[in-house]
């Protein structure tokens, strides 16, 4: 188990981009606003690579222990 529990720098981009992306993807919804609710979902899959580029940087949890 890693001593982090996931507060790294590659986590927490990766979080903060999805919660974006999601509260605009809601917005989009309500207002109804289509455009606005895609730029949401475009944002979700950006979160996940952002994420998966920064642990491969180093910002993420060391795999070795």
């Amino acid at each position: 188990m890693s001593d982090n529990h996931g507060n790294t720098v590659a986590a927490w981009t990766a979080v903060g981009i999805a919660i974006l992306a999601f509260v605009v993807a809601g917005i989009g919804t309500m207002i109804p606003n289509w455009f606005v609710f895609w730029v949401g979902a475009i944002l979700l899959p950006i979160a996940g690579v952002a994420g998966f580029i920064l642990a491969k940087l180093g910002y993420g949890a060391d795999a070795h222990h």
